[in-house]
């Protein structure tokens, strides 16, 4: 029994070389697994389930067949891809998952979350991921023309590139106030998120108890994983792309 956790990933055409790896983690690690948790930024970029880019395909029927095997796969939204639905989610197999999400792993209950809504000393981020995360918004963004939501996945990335630029690191890592209000409010002493790039596991209080929170790592150097077996400790890996 194992359950896998990954998160940014960041699969677009320009990196084959994540694309091909995760392909092999999906064969050599994920086949017949409990559950694969991939818990957001999956993709650089999502603007609508009917792109179907061979990219989007692949990548569904590579999960499809996993999740085929017997493995139960479950999709976050990132702050990249918060657009991905029902349908490419039928198509892989997956199911989508809240961002705040409890779940019992093996006995202990643990909260997953992108990471993204912890970074709150980023004001204007936070305010950016509102509209984005805004329902009305969506459709309407989804309602347009396909060329128009790629010139505006396009435009957005540049901004967004640009903007962080300027920012001092610890503005984009999680405010640890705010990891310890979340734990709090889900009565929870295990945190497992994805969005800061800087796999860690750090030690902390809440609800007047040790807790745990662990950081997944991004796809960009190397393949990072964690790994949850019954009665022991989770574990955080790694090895080269």
């Amino acid at each position: 029994m194992t359950m896998l956790f990954i998160s940014d990933l960041h699969l677009e055409e320009s990196r084959p070389d994540i694309t091909e790896a995760f392909l092999d983690f999906l064969t050599n690690k994920a086949m017949g697994v409990e559950r694969l948790y991939i818990l957001g930024d999956f993709f650089e970029a999502w603007i609508g389930d009917d792109e179907r880019t061979p990219l989007q395909e692949k990548v569904a029927s590579a999960l499809k067949e996993v999740n085929e095997s017997g493995t139960a796969i479950f999709l976050m939204h990132g702050n990249r891809d918060f657009l991905i639905g029902e349908d490419f989610c039928n198509r892989a197999g997956a199911t989508l998952l809240d961002d705040p999400t409890v779940v019992d792993l093996y006995g202990t209950p643990t909260l997953l979350m992108h990471g993204d809504s912890l970074c709150t000393a980023d004001v204007e981020y936070q305010k950016f991921r509102a509209n984005m995360r805004n329902p009305q918004w969506q459709q309407m963004i989804l309602q347009r023309p396909l060329a128009d939501r790629q010139q505006m996945a396009r435009q957005l990335r540049e901004i967004s590139m640009a903007k962080n630029q300027g920012k001092e690191e610890t503005i984009m890592d999680v405010t640890p106030e705010e990891v310890v209000k979340e734990m709090e409010a889900h009565g929870v002493q295990r945190l497992i998120h994805g969005h800061t790039h800087r796999p860690a596991e750090h030690q902390l209080e809440a609800n007047g108890q040790p807790a745990k929170r662990i950081v997944l790592g991004d796809w960009d150097k190397n393949v990072w994983w964690l790994e949850v077996r019954p009665g022991e400790e989770p574990v955080l890996d790694k090895y080269p792309i």
